[in-house]
């Protein structure tokens, strides 16, 4: 299984505000497999999701460092990956410019390019990062009255369509329908990710 990439901004770095930081435990068949920890940083430009953590099961993973980086309207520009998937290490590096990607992977010594073509305000979900989600939750805070049809690109590999809806029940929560995949995510009012869960795959995430 590949993971995602990431680029680096060139010229003087802007100065980022910490507005979220946090950590997540996540639990496969309700025994705790991992956790991740993230940072949600903010400046003049936009928005950096910066990830850190590991799971052994379903996935083995490390996530040594991975960044996803957004302009002030949620449209992604930037991604990173550096870890170990299945135990092979990875680096993942894409640029994204008005939907054009350009995917840099490097795995087991080799390098390959891989340019796609996706809608411009598509969601970057790494595949299975949870925190990722947390784009989704910050772009609808409590805030969605109805379904809305959204671009994912489960990055470098594919582009598919998702069904955001609210739950009628609870304003702050969300269902995501990734074809037959069902994730139910629960924020607060100013999208804070509380909770992740995967029904169907037995997992769920906490926010410690």
């Amino acid at each position: 299984m590949l993971l995602l990439g990431g680029a680096l901004l060139l010229g003087a770095a802007p100065v980022r505000r910490p507005l979220e930081e946090g950590a997540f435990s996540i639990y496969y068949r309700d025994e705790k497999v991992g956790y991740e920890e993230y940072s949600w940083t903010e400046d003049e430009r936009g928005y950096s999701l910066s990830i850190r953590g590991r799971m052994t099961r379903p996935v083995p993973m490390i996530i040594s460092d991975m960044t996803i980086r957004l302009d002030r309207g949620f449209i992604p520009e930037y991604f990173f990956f550096r870890g170990e998937v299945s135990g092979v290490a990875q680096e993942i590096i894409s640029e994204i410019s008005e939907g054009r990607v350009e995917n840099v992977i490097r795995v087991s010594g080799q390098e390959q390019t891989v340019k796609a073509d996706v809608r411009r305000d598509a969601v970057l979900l790494p595949n299975p990062v949870f925190s990722s989600y947390m784009v989704v939750t910050k772009r609808f805070p409590c805030s969605l009255r109805e379904a809305v049809e959204l671009s994912a690109y489960i990055i470098p590999q594919t582009e598919t369509s998702v069904i955001l809806e609210p739950d009628p029940e609870s304003e702050c929560r969300l269902f995501l329908q990734m074809g037959a995949t069902r994730i139910e995510l629960e924020t607060d009012s100013t999208g804070v990710l509380k909770r992740l869960a995967i029904p169907s795959q037995d997992l769920r995430v906490e926010r410690d």
